[in-house]
């Protein structure tokens, strides 16, 4: 009996002091192609390189309002996996709308420079990179964020953290970022736990600190949380569980959306769109 337990603990322990090297090769995003740029929107841009706190650039395109005097401005970000160009669809609303716009590759993604790894924390530490960069702007009198699965959860971390944000619109975020990794896991179970240890050695912070789920009840802004009703790689019940634990946060379900795709979500962008409008300042 002693035998059968501590053969999976002994893996377990060796699984953890290997991890950090496995997450920074298991868990790199894939690279999608950024085939699309504003242009094919019909929209001029500006094409800004950010450097971040670890001296890496990030691209990101400015899409200036239509109006060119001093405005409110979005930043979009994208999730795993994904780049600025996935998130266009919201260009053209939101250029109608008069927002100057920020669309940002997260390191590891798109254009921008190549890290040893990337996680939900450093989604969120190029978050601040961009909205740091925008309030150097003169054509910038505020700043909110629209951002997607674990850019929407890194939004949330972000801003439960500071209020130099007007508003948050966060699309299909998880509730917890371990429990969404293990589900996606097939090992026994002292395994992943070693796993989910060894990630947190990794990122330096324990999964529980971090997870939206501990973080939203500190947020300092508004909070707006969007999610299809049909996805399912982040089920529609991490969104619920957050909207509980913040009933001031504005729910919106989109009952034909998925994950990846947001054509369902388009005809849900004006009140998106609305939702940042009502809390941004324009002076």
């Amino acid at each position: 009996m002693r035998k059968r337990v501590a053969v999976p603990l002994a893996i377990g322990a060796g699984v953890a002091a290997a991890t950090p090297r496995m997450f920074k090769r298991a868990w790199k995003p894939p690279q999608r192609e950024v085939h699309q740029s504003p242009t094919d929107f019909g929209l001029s841009y500006e094409q800004v390189w950010l450097t971040n706190a670890n001296g890496l650039q990030l691209n990101a395109w400015f899409i200036p309002a239509a109006d060119p005097s001093p405005g409110p401005t979005v930043v979009v970000m994208h999730g795993w996996g994904g780049n600025a160009a996935h998130m266009l669809a919201l260009a053209q609303p939101l250029f109608g709308a008069h927002f100057h716009t920020l669309f940002l590759d997260v390191r590891n993604h798109g254009l921008s420079d190549h890290d040893d790894h990337v996680s939900m924390i450093r989604f969120a530490e190029d978050l601040g990179t961009g909205v740091d960069y925008l309030r150097t702007r003169d054509d910038v009198t505020d700043v909110a964020v629209v951002a997607h699965s674990v850019g929407a959860a890194a939004a949330i971390y972000y801003a439960s953290y500071h209020s130099d944000i007007s508003s948050a619109v966060a699309v299909a975020s998880f509730a917890h970022p371990g429990e969404l990794m293990s589900a996606t896991l097939p090992l026994p179970r002292p395994v992943k736990w070693a796993v989910l240890k060894g990630v947190e050695k990794t990122i330096g912070k324990s999964l529980d600190q971090i997870a939206p789920r501990q973080r939203i009840e500190h947020l300092r802004v508004p909070l707006m949380l969007v999610h299809g009703a049909l996805d399912e790689i982040i089920p529609v019940a991490n969104t619920l569980e957050l909207h509980a634990a913040l009933p001031s946060s504005r729910l919106l379900i989109v009952p034909e959306g998925g994950h990846s795709d947001l054509g369902p979500f388009e005809p849900y962008f004006p009140e998106m769109i609305e939702f940042i409008r009502s809390h941004a300042t324009t002076d």
